[in-house]
């Protein structure tokens, strides 16, 4: 039963992983606190994608309470390798929504934000720099509204970055461990009982 509660402990570890991606994802629609940049459709397309919300949030919260629900199941399914095949799938759509969410927010990092400019009006001024701009900060200032635009941007989708690496190796570990659990557990009850008999 050390698997269950290994899984259930996973599953806590996702809760708060998911509920940060979906704020992280909102506060993407409102840089500066402003409510007019999203009701112009002045933010980059790439908030519209749902990385946060639908990726490393909602597909995130369905591994987790199927890890934090495997007793349950084990007890109605009658073994725990039943239970384990399940934990297989729900981390296998942790897989994929984590992902997700890391390859948006890469490409919407590489791409940089969307800003009105003195130059060119409401563009994308970074786009084509290959992500040179991270590390230039003297260039941030060709963004003029919303203010700070660039650092909201790049602190946002780090942080959906890293939430998202956690996340993925977290359902990585989960399935890897019912994979193990669910095949190798009923093969090994086998060759015992074969070999008491």
């Amino acid at each position: 039963m050390c698997s269950l509660g290994f899984a259930r402990s996973l599953g806590f570890a996702l809760l708060p992983l998911a509920i940060c991606c979906i704020v992280g994802n909102v506060l993407l629609f409102f840089p500066d606190a402003q409510v007019i940049y999203v009701q112009e459709n002045h933010v980059t397309s790439y908030v519209w994608y749902f990385m946060g919300i639908g990726g490393g949030g909602l597909a995130i919260l369905i591994p987790a309470f199927v890890f934090l629900g495997m007793s349950k199941c084990a007890k109605s399914c009658g073994t725990e390798s039943c239970a384990m095949c399940g934990s297989v799938i729900a981390a296998l759509v942790g897989l994929v929504g984590s992902g997700y969410c890391f390859l948006i927010s890469a490409i919407a990092l590489l791409k940089g934000p969307y800003c009105f400019t003195q130059a060119e009006g409401w563009v994308s001024p970074f786009e084509n720099d290959g992500a040179k701009y991270l590390f230039a900060r003297d260039t941030w200032s060709e963004c003029d509204q919303p203010r700070h635009i660039v650092e909201w941007n790049v602190t946002l989708l780090s942080i959906l970055l890293g939430l998202s690496t956690i996340e993925f190796l977290i359902c990585l570990m989960q399935f890897t461990s019912g994979l193990v659990n669910a095949v190798c557990r009923p093969c090994c009850y086998k060759q015992e009982y074969s070999l008491n008999a």
